[in-house]
């Protein structure tokens, strides 16, 4: 796998911390030019040179943040003006918010959705017109176990993951006869900044895999031609388990689970 896309380039949205951070570590080191976009680019010039220094390889970054709508149109032309073909898509940036739906900002909220479920689309959609017409190509979509279920007090943070989830598996299929690859990867809770930006701290368990770990995971998993991928044997069993029970009942544990102490002591 690390040599997969030995000598190509990768774009990685989110990449200045995270998960992202650790598949452009291992696409490096693999071998892989990277462009890496986020919101700080100080985090992505230091990224960017580190992985100049000790993997050789080539890089590029560019400023965007994805919850402005054309935030996709302008990460695709930087990459057309430097004549950089990108072979593998990394939809990566996502970000979550605790707390019950009235109680959240509404354009945190809506912000959500255009990071999580519109600009994965959009620049989707933008590379893969070119991959279809070389056709070659690969696209892997962080989704997550959340995509599997309804989950109370992370409301629209789960139902943007299943629309990430939902649409890989769409897109694996219809890209087939193109020689293309596209797969969702879905992590449990994982040693990162996305608990804390969530504001979930709290739920997030001893359990916790490394991006590390997440990041081999997906990437091994779109080099096999999967559809999706579940992280961890323990996230997996979770999962699945859950087409045991009926999905209200699944959505009540959850609750339970997740329900603040203000609401609960209601």
């Amino acid at each position: 796998m690390k040599q997969e896309w030995k000598g190509k380039w990768a774009l990685v949205t989110g990449g200045s911390s995270g998960i992202g951070v650790a598949l452009a570590k291992q696409l490096a080191a693999g071998g892989t030019h990277v462009v890496l976009t986020a919101r700080r680019r100080e985090r992505l010039e230091e990224l960017a040179q580190s992985l100049q220094k000790s993997d050789g390889i080539r890089t590029e970054i560019f400023t965007a943040d994805l919850a402005r709508p054309e935030a996709p149109r302008a990460i695709y032309d930087f990459t057309k003006q430097k004549g950089i073909e990108i072979d593998l898509l990394i939809n990566n940036a996502g970000f979550g918010q605790y707390g019950e739906l009235t109680a959240v900002e509404t354009q945190r909220l809506l912000d959500m959705v255009q990071v999580n479920c519109a600009a994965v689309v959009h620049l989707t959609r933008l590379y893969l017109a070119d991959m279809v017409a070389r056709r070659r190509g690969d696209v892997l979509i962080l989704a997550s176990t959340a995509s599997f279920q309804a989950v109370p007090y992370i409301s629209t943070y789960a139902a943007t993951k299943a629309f990430d989830l939902l649409f890989a598996e769409g897109l694996a299929e219809e890209m087939k006869p193109y020689g293309i690859r596209v797969c969702a990867l879905c992590p449990g809770p994982t040693e990162s900044e996305f608990h804390a930006v969530a504001g979930q701290e709290k739920f997030t368990g001893k359990n916790q895999e490394t991006a590390e770990k997440v990041a081999r995971t997906g990437l091994q998993a779109l080099a096999e031609g999967k559809s999706y991928v579940i992280s961890g044997v323990g996230n997996y069993l979770a999962a699945q388990s859950q087409r045991l029970v009926s999905r209200r009942a699944v959505t009540r544990v959850a609750a339970k689970m997740f329900r603040p102490e203000k609401a609960r002591a209601k």
